[in-house]
């Protein structure tokens, strides 16, 4: 099997678990929290470990209190999901506020310039969403994050689809 194979297969397996993450959303919320939940877990016992290959002890201290905070989220997200669907909703919703507010900021700059619309369009999505958020919320905390990661499924399928049917004609004959 050639690699645009492995990648349509892969494409179309991830663009099915999208639109099974559509139609069960609230199994896709938890199933979303519980992997950030082991994702923070490692990235926290990984970062204690590292601690130990910095010089010093002022560096090590940061770096072990750093993966001491990040271990304990994990743990929390992995212990207790419903209360973690809650925390990760409230933290996209203000995420997506902030990224909406700053990408409305620089439209109205001189960096913007041949994107003001296309930035003013995305900020104001983005303050849309996270009003959409907060306003249902915590009742939102439910199904946002499985919407999140079924659109992301969806979206990543529908590129490596792309990716793989290029590559596949690129083969030579």
């Amino acid at each position: 099997m050639n690699n645009w194979m492995l990648w349509l297969i892969v494409g179309i397996l991830s663009v099915a678990a999208g639109i099974f993450a559509l139609f069960n959303p609230l199994a896709a919320t938890i199933t979303a929290e519980l992997l950030v939940g082991y994702l923070f877990l490692v990235v926290g016992i990984l970062t204690l470990f590292s601690a130990f290959q910095d010089q010093g002890w002022g560096a090590r201290l940061w770096v072990i209190l750093m993966g001491v905070v990040i271990t304990l989220f994990g743990i929390s997200l992995v212990f207790h999901p419903l209360s973690g669907v809650i925390q990760l909703t409230f933290l996209v919703a203000v995420l997506l506020m902030v990224l909406g507010v700053f990408r409305l900021i620089i439209a109205f700059t001189p960096l913007a310039a041949g994107a003001r619309g296309l930035l003013f369009l995305s900020g104001a999505v983005s303050i849309v969403l996270a009003v959409m958020i907060f306003t249902n919320f915590p009742w939102s905390a439910a199904v946002v994050l499985g919407i999140l990661l079924a659109v992301e499924l969806i979206s990543n399928g529908i590129s490596l689809i792309a990716v793989s049917l290029d590559r596949r004609e690129a083969e030579p004959a």
